[in-house]
């Protein structure tokens, strides 16, 4: 049973969707039916909630990555691009103001 969730989990996205409260329930069910000792359910637990973290990290990171890859497709201005341009704007307004006075 054990390694049977283990696959399962290792197989996709369910690592990143798994909460605390989804494994502690997890362990105590896998602990009230005697597949596992009390010992053996939380090592079982701590695994996979450190293998949902990584998970959650690797999903956020591709996303992240596929998000940045769509902008530059789009060829959409940047925060930073626009802010650039709003400082040469300040500076020319500045010029302008300075000659006419």
């Amino acid at each position: 049973m054990k390694e049977l969730l283990q696959n399962i989990f290792d197989t996709g996205l369910g690592f990143a969707t798994l909460t605390k409260e989804k494994l502690e329930e997890l362990q105590k069910e896998l602990v009230e039916k005697g597949k596992m000792t009390r010992e053996e359910g939380m090592n079982f637990v701590d695994g996979l909630r450190s293998k949902s973290e990584k998970a959650r990290e690797q999903l956020d990171l591709w996303i992240a990555r596929r998000v940045e890859e769509q902008v530059q497709k789009l060829n959409l201005a940047k925060k930073d691009d626009i802010d650039e341009l709003q400082r040469k704007i300040d500076e020319l307004h500045a010029l302008i103001n300075k000659d006419h006075q």
